[in-house]
């Protein structure tokens, strides 16, 4: 049995089981599983590892993508780059290895999304946590320049309340890295002047549960294009999956 899953602190809004469930069913590997594990903190990594010694691969999500790294034993330079893990790879010794898929599978979902480049494609990340990390360096790949919004900035960067009409349209691209408006509470959105909106904009929502969030609603209403987190999800799970099976290549 090779078993893999998800940690995070709350999964019902999860979409990762189902998409190696599937896969696995598809690929007829009878001997795959793939499960959810909720931990209360971090600090639990230890013992679920102990407690499943069958554990090949886990893919990691919030709170935990950077609080995961003192467990690590090891990070790839894709982890090292971004500052934050999404994927823990269980190497030929036994060791943990922290990875990140999240900006391969925004980069390459952005590219085909937002034909924007350069200056002209400036964007606003919305918070500053470990995916966000991720779609920085990602944007870096790209050429992108950007800001990060958030309610308090550490560092440079910009709060909600200074994001104006003027700002909102020096910046086409809008990038959601928040939980806002995740089920349950699909009510919720980043606090934007969402009608200083035009066809112009780019609004990507990292969220994928609704298909549809309030954020994208928003953008919609105002004539921007808008796409949410599934395909990054797909695409990132993908090079997840290549990870965990590159020694059974």
């Amino acid at each position: 049995m090779r078993q893999f899953g998800l940690i995070g602190r709350t999964l019902s809004h999860s979409f990762s089981q189902t998409f190696f469930t599937q896969k696995f069913y598809s690929l007829q590997l009878t001997e795959h599983q793939y499960d959810l594990f909720e931990l209360a903190k971090i600090g639990e990594l230890p013992d679920l590892v102990a407690a499943h010694p069958n554990l090949v691969g886990l893919n990691v999500t919030v709170p935990y993508k950077e609080q995961v790294v003192p467990y690590l034993d090891k990070l790839a330079p894709s982890a090292s780059r971004v500052g934050a893990v999404n994927v823990i790879e269980f190497d030929a010794e036994g060791l943990l290895v922290g990875h990140n898929t999240d900006y391969i599978g925004f980069r390459d979902s952005l590219r085909t999304f937002c034909p924007l480049r350069g200056e002209e494609a400036r964007a606003l990340i919305l918070g500053n946590g470990g995916a966000a990390k991720a779609v920085e360096v990602a944007l870096l790949d790209l050429g992108i320049p950007y800001w990060n919004v958030t309610r308090h900035p550490l560092g440079p960067g910009l709060t909600y309340d200074d994001v104006t009409p003027e700002i909102l349209a020096a910046h086409p691209l809008i990038i959601n890295t928040t939980p806002l408006g995740t089920f349950p509470l699909t009510d919720e959105c980043p606090r934007l002047p969402y009608p200083s909106l035009t066809e112009h904009h780019y609004l990507y929502d990292l969220v994928y549960n609704p298909m549809e969030t309030l954020f994208m609603l928003k953008g919609k209403e105002a004539g921007a294009q808008v796409k949410n987190g599934f395909e990054m999800l797909c695409l990132q799970a993908e090079a997840a999956w290549d990870i965990w099976n590159k020694h059974f290549a």
